[in-house]
């Protein structure tokens, strides 16, 4: 019998097992590997608008996009940052209810963020769309760029609504809350890839029409 007991106290602490300090360590430069590769495919797409921008004849072109959409999206995405910053705190100090509602706040402002990008600036939710970007070089770059961005925002939104149920359920604590702490610093990142994208996207260029 002692001898089971000594065996199971060994494998507690076997020497070979990381701490669970030294696997959040682990998870964290994991983290930041991962949206380091992430990044390649966000500044490959930035250096094609650079790259056309320099073409006189395809780079400047950039159809009547419509300015107040699009900049009330971007003024919605950054104000969610707010709020998942604020979730993080608040779960750190041990405010599960307010915690809750900033999770949910921010996966609804990040929703909000993909109607008026995707939904009306792609025309999906128009009778007849107010752009006319599908051909082109400038189309392919911003559906792109705006496509590529979109996906990352709806992963982003199912993450924080999976981190919403964990807390729920009591799966985090103040002084163990990683998930809540990789959630938001990816939906920081999100948010930093968008105030990149936007200048490029709806800034940058001359309003012509295509010949």
């Amino acid at each position: 019998m002692s001898a089971v007991s000594h065996s199971h106290d060994h494998h507690l602490h076997n020497p070979q097992e990381p701490t669970r300090a030294e696997q959040i360590r682990m998870n964290r430069a994991g983290m930041w590997f991962f949206m380091l590769s992430e990044s390649f495919l966000f500044i490959a797409l930035l250096a094609a608008r650079l790259y056309l921008w320099r073409d006189p004849e395809i780079g400047l072109i950039r159809p009547g996009l419509e300015q107040l959409p699009a900049l009330v999206a971007t003024v919605v995405l950054l104000v969610s940052s707010y709020f998942v910053n604020r979730a993080e705190i608040s779960i750190a100090h041990g405010r599960v209810k307010d915690f809750g509602r900033s999770i949910l706040m921010t996966a609804f402002l990040g929703t909000a963020f993909l109607i008026g990008v995707v939904g009306f600036e792609w025309g999906l939710f128009l009778p007849e769309p107010h752009i006319r970007i599908s051909d082109g070089a400038f189309g392919a770059v911003f559906f792109g760029m705006t496509g590529l961005h979109a996906l990352h925002v709806i992963t982003g939104v199912i993450l924080l609504l999976v981190v919403y149920f964990n807390g729920k359920r009591g799966l985090y604590t103040p002084d163990d809350h990683y998930a809540v702490e990789a959630c938001a610093l990816y939906w920081h990142y999100v948010d930093i890839v968008w105030v990149f994208f936007y200048p490029f996207i709806y800034l940058i260029g001359t309003a012509v029409h295509y010949h």
